[in-house]
């Protein structure tokens, strides 16, 4: 097809409808290289100026997907079935959720990410266990999804070859917001897993990158027709993200809260969003007849020890060693210096103290370290006197100065009780 980039950005910018073809021409110059960076990035802008209709964000989806190989499952037995957040602070989900749906006999190719500016990464966390490797192959991907029930790996270079050149170039032009573009680049990923079914797990809040419940619910009405258009079925849970999701936010002493989850104790809200998201999938699947007996079922899993179980076998699966010993710095308190509500949390802060102790990377190159973390005794809402401790900081003390302060800063203090805050929003399916 003979095209001219420059007319379709014009097009795109005078808000202008591209057609199928058109998308589809420009997607796969770009990956080619045929199309230079500059082209790429003034469509980029274009779109986010413009937006996109749900036809052109589809089509844009499946180019992107095309754009390099999906993974097969020649033999599955079960259901393929995935999630996604857009990250939070203190997001462990995967951890928990991933392992509770093998055991219900889905099967979870999970591909994940490292940490994006404040939220914590998925696989920051779990390399943080002695040997687990998270660059398994496409065919060990599908081998042990097959064998174990699930793994939790970074995404191959041979999957929406086209996404990671387009990213790279939206981080650098501010076009990062963009909902079409938002959505096009987790879809595509999602979607070469050949899935059955996907949950989404829309945060919104303080910590996360939707600061407002409008705009989370634009992302999962986005992300949900997008995915219900390309023939998987698709929901998505609008989850608060103005506090910390558990008490633990860091590397390491994220996986023991996970574990502690696994062995049916752990935080409440933790327990609560993983058991909504994968009743949600058990009923989307067929597995059962209703979220509230899928939740019946995955209860089960948790306090009979099979989750536990099935998660150890796949962190050794992936080479993990998840007797040996984590390190975790020690640990110095944080108390309040007045009385009052716990009124509100800067999550957004409480995740950047971690990323200055050297939980994060400021820099793509930074090397993390696994050891120090955050441990939050306090809720928003909770009362609080004068010298009592409102966080934990694990970190050697070399490292524990400008975080402390800004912990401190970051849990907001006042004489008015805060409303209440529900964990889980609303949820966004086809029919909403």
């Amino acid at each position: 097809m003979r095209f001219n980039p420059s007319s379709i950005i014009a097009r795109k910018r005078d808000a202008y409808e591209l057609t199928s073809d058109e998308i589809a021409a420009f997607v796969d110059g770009f990956t080619r290289g045929d199309i230079p960076d500059c082209q790429m990035s003034a469509l980029a802008m274009a779109i986010f100026l413009r937006g996109m209709t749900t036809a052109e964000t589809v089509a844009l989806t499946e180019r992107m997907l095309a754009s390099g190989t999906t993974l097969h499952w020649t033999s599955a037995a079960a259901p393929i079935v995935d999630k996604h957040s857009t990250g939070g602070v203190g997001d462990k989900v995967s951890l928990v959720l991933v392992p509770l749906l093998a055991c219900c006999g889905l099967q979870v190719p999970m591909l994940s990410g490292r940490g994006l500016g404040p939220t914590g990464g998925t696989l920051d966390k779990l390399e943080s266990i002695s040997g687990f490797r998270t660059d398994l192959t496409i065919q060990e991907i599908q081998q042990l999804t097959g064998q174990i029930g699930c793994v939790i790996t970074g995404a191959s270079s041979e999957l929406a070859p086209a996404d990671r050149k387009l990213y790279a170039l939206r981080d650098v032009t501010a076009t990062v917001p963009s909902i079409s573009l938002i959505t096009s680049s987790i879809m595509s990923k999602k979607l070469a897993e050949n899935l059955d079914a996907l949950v989404l797990d829309v945060k919104f809040g303080s910590g996360a990158f939707m600061k407002t419940l409008d705009q989370a619910r634009s992302l999962a009405k986005s992300l949900v027709s997008v995915g219900e258009r390309m023939n998987v079925p698709t929901r998505a849970l609008l989850s608060d993200m103005n506090q910390p999701l558990g008490a633990m936010v860091g590397n390491a002493v994220e996986v023991d809260e996970s574990l502690d989850t696994l062995r049916d104790a752990g935080p409440s809200d933790l327990r609560e969003l993983t058991l909504e998201l994968g009743s949600a999938l058990l009923e989307q699947t067929g597995r059962t007849a209703s979220a509230a007996a899928g939740r019946v079922i995955l209860e089960g899993y948790l306090s009979d020890g099979q989750a536990y179980e099935k998660f150890g076998k796949m962190v050794a699966a992936q080479g993990g060693n998840l007797e040996a010993a984590r390190v975790i710095d020690p640990g110095v308190e944080l108390e309040a210096v007045e009385s009052g509500y716990v009124k509100a949390m800067d999550t957004e802060q409480l995740g950047y103290a971690v990323i200055e102790m050297g939980g994060g990377r400021k820099v793509q190159t930074d090397r993390i370290d696994h050891a120090v973390g955050l441990q939050m005794f306090v809720r928003t809402g909770d009362v609080v006197g004068r010298g009592q401790p409102l966080a934990r900081l694990f970190a050697a003390e070399s490292k524990r100065e400008p975080a402390k302060s800004m912990v401190q800063r970051a849990i907001i203090i006042g004489p008015d009780e805060p409303d209440e805050l529900p964990l889980i929003a609303e949820r966004i399916s086809v029919a909403t």
